[in-house]
């Protein structure tokens, strides 16, 4: 069966919230809700289908969209690419040209039904936010980690791996016990990198898979939440195979641990990242700054260790 691209919009507003529309009657599934956009036609990029696309169904005109995943489905009467853009401005006023209702919607609150069948995994993939921190306690001692990382989620942060090897094993579980305790305090989530056991033990809800592990493994590990650290194609393909719920990939510039060693950039970076359908944090030498160049390239959002405490 052909594949149809199809060129899909996530319209965030500030609170982020995103827009769904819902199909009218006469279409193919009537009344499911759907992310905006429509099928890439001839000689068209996706991106300029996007534009297209939500001119036509909404009125606006598209002034900021970012690539992010690209997710295949098969339905009854087409297999389908999706190119999900994330939107973040726009200008015009919203209408209802193509569908007959829009909604605005939170990823852990929808609160229409049905949706299209394809949009289980980009709901789940939206509820990550665009920041993941990595903690260094090894480096700059547990106390003061641990101080860092209250000011950290005091300040909004919800998305924390502990990845501590360099801890004696009883310090690095205490350490890893009291960080799961205190960041499910604020309602954060947190992923022990590389120790399926102590992340199971702390109640963390994951695990961050070291590269090693996740070449090692012929199924995902059983985690509500499981990531991966990617350098290359063959490991992002690997994280793909095994369904994991996010991957990191870097160094994109370079870091403090290994000076004078050049990252991939953002060029390199961009071409990995294009068409994957698992959300991807952008590593190396990144600040909170670096954002919407991590964004044009495709990713999710940055991923960082200095810089998350600082």
């Amino acid at each position: 069966m052909k594949v149809v691209e199809v060129a899909a919009a996530v319209i965030l507003r500030p609170d982020g919230s995103f827009l769904l529309g819902r199909r009218p009657s006469g279409s193919f599934y009537p009344g499911y809700w759907e992310f905006p956009g429509g099928k890439v036609e001839a000689n068209e990029t996706p991106r300029e289908a996007l534009l297209r696309e939500l001119q036509e169904e909404l009125g606006i005109a598209v002034d900021a969209a970012y690539p992010w995943i690209t997710r295949e489905f098969s339905y009854e009467h087409a297999e389908v690419r999706l190119h999900f853009f994330r939107v973040l401005r726009w200008s015009g006023e919203l209408q209802e040209l193509q569908h007959d209702a829009l909604a605005w919607q939170r990823a852990d609150a929808v609160t229409v039904s049905p949706l299209l069948p394809a949009n289980a995994p980009v709901l789940a993939a939206l509820a990550l936010p665009d920041f993941y921190a990595i903690s260094h306690a090894g480096e700059i001692g547990v106390d003061r980690q641990l101080e860092a990382l209250t000011r950290a989620l005091d300040h909004g942060l919800r998305l924390v791996q502990l990845r501590e090897a360099g801890l004696a094993t009883a310090q690095r579980a205490a350490w890893v016990h009291a960080a799961v305790d205190l960041c499910h305090g604020y309602g954060a989530r947190v992923l022990v990198n590389g120790d399926m056991a102590l992340a199971n033990d702390a109640g963390a809800d994951g695990v961050h898979l070291t590269a090693s592990q996740l070449l090692s493994l012929s199924r995902r590990p059983d985690f509500p939440l499981v990531a991966a650290s990617c350098h290359d194609a063959g490991e992002l393909a690997q994280a793909r195979r095994l369904g994991l719920d996010f991957v990191v990939l870097g160094p994109v510039k370079e870091t403090a641990s290994h000076p004078g060693r050049p990252g991939m950039g953002w060029a390199a970076f961009g071409s990995l990242a294009a068409d994957y359908p698992l959300p991807i944090f952008a590593l190396g030498g990144l600040a909170r700054e670096d954002k919407e160049a991590a964004w044009q390239a495709g990713a999710h959002g940055i991923a960082a260790i200095r810089a998350a405490w600082e």
